[in-house]
């Protein structure tokens, strides 16, 4: 293609936290009017929470950031027991990540629910 130029467009905004969450500010200081104000979730705040966490560890330790579970807690100043225990949210299945993220998971399901340990009785 001969004549084929590239065109940069830079648009002038920028994003701040106003009240804890994160707005696009205009250049005049504005906020901008589609922006959203808030985002109403029935999510249990707790259990995102530690999906977040849990998903970031794992993805951390994938990437070779972190070599083990131990490594994680000491960076994140946290027990090395929970952090372990937090990651075991990664194994939950994909549908019941989406049923807590959209705030449908089943009645009794709780982080602390989900964070004890289960005693497996192997058959022999």
């Amino acid at each position: 293609m001969s004549g084929a130029t590239s065109i940069t467009v830079r648009v002038p905004m920028t994003i701040r936290k106003r009240g804890g969450r994160k707005v696009i500010v205009s250049p005049d200081g504005s906020v901008l009017p589609t922006a959203p104000r808030h985002v109403a979730t029935n999510a249990d705040p707790s259990l995102l929470k530690a999906l977040g966490r849990a998903f970031r560890w794992k993805r951390l330790l994938d990437g070779g950031t972190y070599a083990s579970v131990s490594d994680i807690a000491r960076a994140e100043k946290l027990d090395r027991t929970y952090v372990g225990d937090v990651l075991r949210l990664t194994l939950l299945a994909p549908s019941m990540v989406e049923a807590i993220v959209e705030g449908r998971q089943p009645e009794g399901v709780t982080l602390p629910r989900l964070m004890e340990r289960l005693d497996a009785k192997w058959c022999g």
